[in-house]
């Protein structure tokens, strides 16, 4: 059988076609009604037709709900017309039957693939400088950037990982100055790091009181990164890659750069500095590149690293960064431009904040001042899968609260317990019903079908569309909300319907498992555990 939910749209939209005498210039929409009473699926087609054919949309809606009956023949059980003219349609127990089996057919691939076209795609993320331990405002694009290019593949893109590191500059200076400082008793310098973890380095690099300050500085990068690596894999986020940019200055990419871009006409010398022609891209205002003094600015180095993202071929880039780079978008889609680029092969999202309640109170976080709280920090306190699934509920674009009291309740009111415990009950289900979780009884006799088995059969097949629309949008945090919703679909049923021992068990059970693979998967993409038991 082929999709459900993709048979059942080109059914109303070829039988649309046919009223019509031509195609719709706007797809009609298939949507689940509020109330089961309403029917499986509602379709507003018959208000499109309405213009061009002349007609009360409820008349239309009667011709076209015969079309469809027809064409579905077996698949319908009946129509209603409702409203206006929407078209209500009221699934066979056949076609539910058949929707669960084409869920089991796909197995574990069931909603993969859906990506047209596929692409090859590079994710920078998190990136965070490796002046400190990463805190859980850097967990959070942690969490999303993982969680993005694990959908992105499971949709069927191929995809690399990577982390920016700003290891050069003035803060990388600081850096070192503050090391010094500790190592000798001294408070670091006003605008440096003030961290107990700065200590902490001084205290493990030898002779650290009479090293210059550039020496201390890239040790002491050195060491945050072997912490920065050991928490990322500890949060289950891996990069393919991590990118210095000293060797931006070393190699000499920033000069090759800056001759690609003069070459293409896109720089200009104004008062002894160089500038790049910006605003030809929509920016506002032409920006800096090098300085009167012969000195690269920030945006010289980003500009060097994007060319050789370039370089390497990708079909589309997407940069994850910080609430502090709104001003950065513009600079940098018209150097993307400016290098050759595609501006529809490059993204910047822009990650907003995250806020830590404890008990009604905000918890501070900041790098310099001291008063960090780190991701392990929070990993060590709600666990791994707690700390993913919170810090991906909300798009990213918006700013997130952490409520800390309710990600340690193991309870219903958490919302990952709630999608983990469904997941680990069905597997209690099936180990004490002897199934095969992967290949369950397909010989289901005839029952009437519950409301609630149906809605779950309904909810499982939205799941496709769910991830096609998580990867387009570049928003995981839907899938938080679908697996939940899946979750407590799955208890409805399960307090509505006996599993064992009834006359549906072979289908109920097979329902169980559909459902556990799918919750499973979900909570894959979200990069949280499916537990077998509770």
């Amino acid at each position: 059988m082929a999709d459900p939910i993709a048979a059942l749209r080109t059914a109303l939209a070829d039988a649309a076609a046919e009223l019509r005498g031509g195609p719709l210039s706007e797809l009609p929409k298939l949507e689940r009604p509020p109330k089961p009473e309403f029917g499986d699926y509602s379709t507003n087609a018959a208000m499109l037709l309405a213009p061009a054919l002349g007609e009360p949309p409820r008349a239309i809606a009667e011709r076209l709900g015969a079309l469809v009956t027809e064409q579905l023949a077996g698949q319908v059980a009946r129509v209603d017309v409702a409203g206006p003219g929407f078209l209500n349609l009221f699934m066979s127990d056949a076609w539910v039957r058949d929707a669960l089996a084409h869920v089991l057919d796909a197995g574990d691939a069931y909603g993969s693939g859906v990506a047209e076209p596929a692409e090859r795609i590079l994710v920078e993320f998190v990136s965070a400088n490796p002046t400190g331990p990463i805190t859980v405002a850097s967990g959070r694009h942690a969490a999303y950037g993982d969680a993005l290019a694990r959908v992105l593949e499971f949709a069927g893109h191929t995809v690399e990982r990577e982390y920016y590191v700003n290891d050069a500059g003035s803060q990388v200076r600081r850096f070192g100055e503050s090391i010094r400082a500790r190592a000798r008793g001294e408070e670091p310098p006003e605008d440096g790091y003030h961290g107990d973890y700065v200590a902490d380095l001084a205290a493990r690099i030898p002779d650290a009181a009479n090293r210059p300050a550039e020496e201390l500085a890239r040790e002491g990068v050195e060491l945050m990164l072997e912490q920065v690596r050991a928490t990322l894999e500890r949060f289950r986020v891996r990069h393919d890659r991590y990118f210095h940019e000293h060797t931006l200055h070393e190699e000499g990419r920033i000069d090759r750069a800056l001759e690609l871009l003069g070459e293409r006409d896109q720089t200009y010398e104004s008062e002894g500095a160089v500038w790049l022609r910006t605003t030809a891209w929509g920016d506002d205002k032409d920006r800096v590149l090098r300085r009167s003094t012969g000195e690269y600015t920030y945006f010289a180095a980003d500009i060097a690293y994007h060319e050789d993202k370039l370089e390497r071929g990708y079909d589309r880039a997407i940069d994850v960064l910080g609430a502090d780079h709104h001003g950065y978008i513009g600079r940098m889609n018209a150097a993307w431009q400016a290098l050759g680029g595609s501006e529809d092969a490059f993204e910047i999202l822009i990650m907003q904040l995250v806020n830590l309640t404890e008990k009604g109170e905000r918890v501070q976080m900041s790098k310099r001042a001291g008063a960090i709280v780190t991701l392990d920090d929070l990993i060590d306190d709600i666990g791994v899968d707690a700390a993913r699934f919170f810090l991906l509920q909300r798009s990213h674009d918006t700013t997130l609260d952490l409520d800390l009291t309710l990600a340690r309740e193991q309870s219903n009111e958490n919302p990952v317990y709630y999608v983990q415990y469904a997941h680990a009950r069905i597997a209690s289900i099936l180990r004490k019903a002897g199934v095969d979780a992967d290949e369950p009884a397909r010989d289901w006799p005839e029952h009437e079908q519950h409301p609630s088995e149906r809605a779950l059969v309904k909810r499982l097949l939205e799941w496709p569309e769910e991830v096609a629309v998580a990867a387009e949008r570049r928003a995981p945090h839907r899938l938080t909300v679908y697996v939940h919703e899946l979750a407590q679909d799955f208890s409805a049923f399960y307090r509505d319907c006996k599993v064992v021992g009834s006359d549906a068990e072979p289908f109920r059970l097979a329902l169980s498992v559909a459902t556990r693979r799918v919750i499973a998967t979900g909570l894959g993409l979200l990069g949280v555990e499916a537990p077998e038991s509770m």
